[in-house]
């Protein structure tokens, strides 16, 4: 996984991701992850993601072109009739 070091941090920044690192019971490297996912709009609730999976599988359907299936029913009756 790729890293990042980040120099010159300004006091400010670094006091507020260290309080909600805090807050949030994460360390210093879990809140900047998840600081820099939501300034970049990145979604990550897995309920979110979820739903918008849900949405996007319900309003673009996949339909499979399936061949000429063969009758369940004729084949249960040639077994039987054997």
């Amino acid at each position: 996984m790729p890293s990042l070091q980040v120099r010159e941090l300004p006091e400010p920044i670094y006091r507020r991701l260290q309080e909600e690192a805090r807050k949030e019971r994460r360390n210093f490297a879990q809140q900047a992850i998840v600081t820099l996912a939501k300034g970049l709009g990145l979604n990550d609730n897995p309920k979110q993601r979820r739903a918008a999976v849900l949405k996007d599988i319900k309003e673009n359907p996949v339909v499979l072109s399936v061949p000429d299936l063969i009758d369940p029913v004729s084949l249960v009756r040639e077994d039987r009739d054997r």
